[in-house]
């Protein structure tokens, strides 16, 4: 060995270090390991306890002259050098994970488990924790067993998240969907916005209920659906057909992006009853109609759900009418005979005055007993109740009862064990 080769034997300024990541070239892969030039002195050698790390597909893409990160485990051997492509890897997801706390990216993972303290995501080869207060579902006054529902209920959701503390040395990683939610809200009413088209049927969930109509998420944007585009009859408040969380579908009627609105409509997918009112309904025909509006030329009766006859003010009676609250009510339910049906129009005509006396009586006379049996039929419900629930307390006290004695007969026993 030349002078000149034993000074740079003993100033190796390559010397590598227990820990280094280092680039190198796959020269050989058999089940010995894997053989890397990394352009020093020593080639490293990645163990195979090392490649079982790695999951099948990963061992399966590493080819001879593919050029890879490895991590120096070892540095004694005279030989070689213990290298580790898994720890190379986890690295990177350390350096992402620090890249991403700094810079606040977004990014959207699927819940893989839970404890108590919240939520576990994968994170390349690291796995992520999402404490319960940087979940946005729950709320401080949340139970405990209501928590450990929700969280179980999480698993296999993609939740947006955001990288909030980073601790190599602890091997902490955590993440928070609160701080994540308003841009990833952004981010899907954008992409919502740009995709949806009017006359499209849409799947949503009810988000709020106002006077004035309902709220629907449709994954990224909430359209209204007003008042009157919930239903074919009329609705004076949302809550009569909807409910908070009810998944349902809308129309589309209209998008307006630039002020980010969506207009949308219940009705329109429920079928029309005009459409086939006269299966049902023919002229002369007998039936209940309930006032749901006077006007000065008469009033409106709701027939069914979505069918309104008009009953004219020469309609309400034989004899001459001024003003008709005089003779109806809004609320009331009265017995009615048709007397014009116009599908295309889509117009019932009703009288008051073409039932006879006699169908008048024989029409309260069927209610009172249709009353009658219901009141029966609700106090019994009501007594069956009321045994229940005696019966239950019932059972009760015999438990805490039967639990004293067990306790007692526990404790009896005991006592004569011990002397």
């Amino acid at each position: 060995m030349s002078e000149l080769e034993e000074l740079l034997d003993q100033h190796d300024y390559k010397s590598p270090q227990v820990g280094d990541i280092r680039q190198g070239i796959i020269l050989s892969i058999s089940p010995q390991g894997i053989i890397v030039d990394l352009n020093l002195k020593r080639d490293g050698l990645v163990p195979p306890s090392d490649l079982s790390k790695l999951d099948a597909e990963e061992r399966d893409a590493l080819q001879v002259d593919d050029e890879i990160f490895v991590y120096v485990l070892n540095v004694d051997k005279p030989d070689s050098l213990v290298v580790s492509i898994n720890l190379a890897r986890l690295n990177q997801d350390w350096i992402k994970a620090e890249e991403m706390l700094e810079n606040g990216e977004m990014i959207e993972v699927e819940v893989i488990g839970y404890n108590k303290g919240g939520a576990i995501v994968p994170f390349g080869r690291l796995r992520g924790f999402v404490p319960i207060s940087h979940l946005s579902d729950m709320s401080p006054g949340m139970g405990d067993r209501r928590r450990q529902q929700r969280l179980a209920t999480l698993r296999g959701e993609i939740l947006p998240l955001k990288v909030i503390e980073v601790n190599r040395r602890r091997r902490r990683l955590v993440l928070s969907q609160r701080e994540a939610q308003k841009e990833w809200d952004a981010k899907r009413r954008s992409e919502l916005l740009e995709s949806i088209e009017e006359g499209q049927t849409l799947t949503g969930r009810v988000s709020g209920l106002r006077d004035f109509g309902a709220f629907v998420n449709l994954g990224g944007a909430d359209g209204l659906i007003h008042i009157s585009q919930l239903a074919w009859h009329r609705v004076d408040h949302p809550r009569e057909v909807l409910k908070i969380g009810q998944e349902i579908e809308v129309y589309v009627m209209r998008v307006d992006r630039e002020s980010q609105r969506i207009s949308l409509s219940r009705k329109k997918i429920l079928p029309n009853p005009w459409d086939t009112v006269t299966e049902r309904y023919h002229e002369n025909q007998l039936v209940e109609g309930t006032i749901t509006r006077l006007v000065d030329y008469g009033a409106f009766a709701e027939v069914e759900p979505g069918i309104e006859g008009l009953l004219h003010i020469s309609q309400l009676s034989r004899g001459t009418v001024d003003n008709v609250g005089e003779v109806v009510q809004e609320k009331e339910t009265h017995l009615l005979r048709i007397v014009n049906i116009d599908k295309k129009r889509q117009r019932i005509g009703l009288s008051l005055k073409a039932v006879t006396a006699m169908e008048q009586i024989e029409w309260m006379a069927q209610r009172e007993i249709e009353k009658a049996a219901a009141e029966v039929e609700a106090e019994a419900v009501a007594q069956a109740k009321t045994s229940a629930d005696a019966d239950l307390a019932e059972g009760e006290v015999d438990s805490a009862a039967t639990a004293e004695m067990e306790t007692a007969l526990g404790t009896e026993t005991a006592s004569k064990e011990e002397e």
